[in-house]
């Protein structure tokens, strides 16, 4: 953590550029920047748990597109049924 104490006579400009360039040189924004979008890798079984019900809910909605019963709600209670 870095702490910087204002010294006498010092303006709040000056503070807030020697505590900038405290961040700067520990180098925490780069560590921060390089590890901002990093998702770590899905197992290999929970791929394949999302691949199946994909697939499950892909048939039911084609199911229910055949039979004209397909819409917004419908898939809702779709997604609520394969969940439980």
């Amino acid at each position: 953590m870095i702490e910087v104490k204002k010294k006498d006579k010092e303006t709040s400009e000056n503070l807030i550029r020697r505590f900038s360039r405290r961040v700067q040189q520990s180098g925490v924004l780069m560590r921060v920047r390089k590890t901002r979008f990093h998702a770590e890798e899905k197992s290999k079984q929970k791929k394949r748990e999302e691949a199946l019900y994909k697939i499950k809910i892909r048939k039911e909605i084609d199911k229910l597109k055949k039979m004209g019963k397909f819409d917004d709600e419908a898939l809702k209670n779709l997604k609520r049924k394969m969940n439980k």
